[in-house]
């Protein structure tokens, strides 16, 4: 695997995580919105990963390397809404309440949100140390270089 290879690989970590962040952020902005475009309430939205391939070529597939290679990384297949079923919260005051006085809520758990962010800001934080090591690599090559 090539040193920049390496790099693109993180980088492709660090796009698909920084998109996550954002659909938990909006998770967790939406966590009371009972009323949404296409009616009932919000939906918690979730990321589906899928690791990047590309397709082989003729040759690779005649030396038989598919059972050995490398990832190239991931990618962002779908955004899919959860359906899990929505809380209900008694509340007759409200505008969206039913005629028992119940409210549909969104079906969005603030502690699932706050950890699904924590993995997601670690491995932001991996893709970026990954980064920063192959950086420290190709400085200490050029050194060697100089000699």
């Amino acid at each position: 695997m090539s040193i920049f290879r390496a790099m693109e690989i993180s980088a492709s970590g660090l796009t698909a995580q920084r998109l996550r962040m954002d659909v938990i952020s909006n998770n967790i902005a939406n966590v009371n919105t009972t009323r949404t475009e296409q009616g009932g309430p919000y939906r918690r939205k979730r990321v589906i990963f899928q690791e990047k391939r590309s397709e082989p070529n003729f040759r690779e597939l005649l030396q038989n390397t598919l059972l050995n290679a490398t990832g190239e990384g991931v990618r962002v297949v779908a955004i899919e809404e959860d359906n899990a079923p929505f809380r209900l919260v008694y509340d007759p005051s409200h505008p969206d309440a039913d005629e028992d006085g119940y409210v549909r809520m969104p079906n969005v758990n603030i502690v699932t949100e706050m950890v699904d962010m924590i993995s997601a800001t670690r491995s932001y934080e991996a893709n970026v140390t990954a980064i920063n090591s192959v950086k420290s690599m190709i400085s200490k090559a050029l050194e060697i270089g100089k000699a």
